[in-house]
């Protein structure tokens, strides 16, 4: 029997690494004859370049940088020496997992300490970034990253705001360009397809579980539009189009992509390209998967759910563990549920771990690989 192990993360509760061990030690003891390989998956959601760089053995270098409202924080990326591109994910410094409850607020919050690993990352002669933007705290239009690499922006009376400076998107009239703009292209891989603007974009979608209130939604849209017709008269860019993936991250992609080379990728493609997870696929017998939640989002091409396609199309069977409504997952040969989490209670990562290996222990006794 060969097993490919091969989670995405359980937000809040497992990582992909810590998902993949779990299951492998399950495996090792009731199939202690069966052959296994790991590759923790990812879609461009939250620490999607850090597993891409621990799954291609990329070298990672740290740096002192600042969280989403300015405090000190410890940050890192990927680095490829050869090719002179670095990797990275905004969740690193400028993500919400960084932020207790009281301190997400979108007017204050900004990609400035992600800004601070990209010019790191220049200093060593990088040409290209390719950014993870899930797990964003962000609705800044990637103007905090602008910032880091000597974008100015003024008000009204050309005086500079700084970061992290309370409603600076609002405040902003006047962009100026650094003398010398870095040589820079991106790479921005997400795992949503939802545009900037409009009721399925960033502001109405996400603003919520950003910190924002209900009652500022109207206010804060009416406040990008305004900063987006700067940008579109600093770049003279008539012909923007509000793609799929701009409403990621809080529009970083869309603010990038008016001064730098910009190509959006959506996560699951570009993962399972770089760790070469078709022919891992065609090597195994089973297929172990899951995530948090499995739901109407995963099948718009999150990780498990094209994973699963190209389970199916190389004729391989495939188990999704996730927490999930039956209609959602009946299409994998296995599928084991996990129970709510009370995140309230100060112990539900360790009765999420338990319950995790609980279940898969079961199932395996069972005989559901058989």
């Amino acid at each position: 029997m060969k097993f490919l192990i091969a989670p995405n993360a359980f937000k809040g509760t497992l990582t992909a690494l810590e998902a993949s061990r779990y299951i492998q030690e399950q495996l090792a003891a009731y199939y202690p004859k069966a052959e296994v390989r790991v590759q923790p998956i990812a879609d461009g959601g939250d620490g999607t370049c850090d597993l891409l760089c621990t799954s291609l053995g990329i070298q990672r270098i740290k740096c002192l940088s600042l969280n989403a409202i300015g405090k000190p924080i410890e940050g890192h990326f990927g680095w490829d020496e050869s090719k002179k591109v670095a990797f990275l994910d905004v969740s690193t410094c400028s993500g919400l997992a960084n932020l207790g409850v009281e301190e997400r607020n979108t007017s204050v919050t900004s990609t400035f300490g992600t800004g601070i690993l990209i010019q790191e990352a220049l200093k060593r002669g990088a040409n290209q970034v390719v950014l993870g933007l899930g797990g964003s705290s962000t609705i800044d239009l990637g103007v905090g990253i602008l910032q880091a690499l000597g974008f100015l922006f003024l008000d009204a009376h050309g005086r500079e705001l700084p970061a992290f400076c309370p409603n600076l998107i609002a405040a902003c009239k006047h962009i100026q360009r650094p003398l010398k703009q870095p040589q820079l292209s991106f790479t921005l891989l997400c795992d949503v397809k939802n545009p900037f603007f409009g009721s399925n974009g960033a502001v109405r979608i996400f603003g919520p579980q950003k910190g924002l209130r209900p009652d500022d939604i109207e206010q804060t849209e009416k406040i990008t539009f305004d900063f987006f017709k700067l940008l579109v008269k600093k770049t003279l860019s008539e012909k923007w189009v509000d793609l799929p993936g701009f409403g990621a991250a809080g529009g970083i992609a869309l603010g990038l992509d008016f001064f730098f080379p910009s190509q959006i990728e959506f996560g699951s493609s570009y993962f399972f390209e770089r760790v070469n997870l078709h022919d891992k696929v065609g090597w195994a017998d089973w297929i172990i998967t899951g995530e948090g939640q499995y739901d109407h989002q995963s099948e718009e091409g999150k990780a498990c759910f094209e994973l699963k396609n190209l389970a199916q199309k190389m004729r391989k069977k495939i188990a999704l563990i996730a927490s999930s409504h039956g209609e959602l997952t009946s299409e994998f040969d296995v599928f084991l549920k996990l129970p709510p989490i009370n995140f309230s209670d100060p112990t539900y990562k360790n009765k999420a771990q338990n319950q995790f290996q609980g279940l898969l222990k079961e199932a395996i006794i069972k005989g559901v690989f058989d």
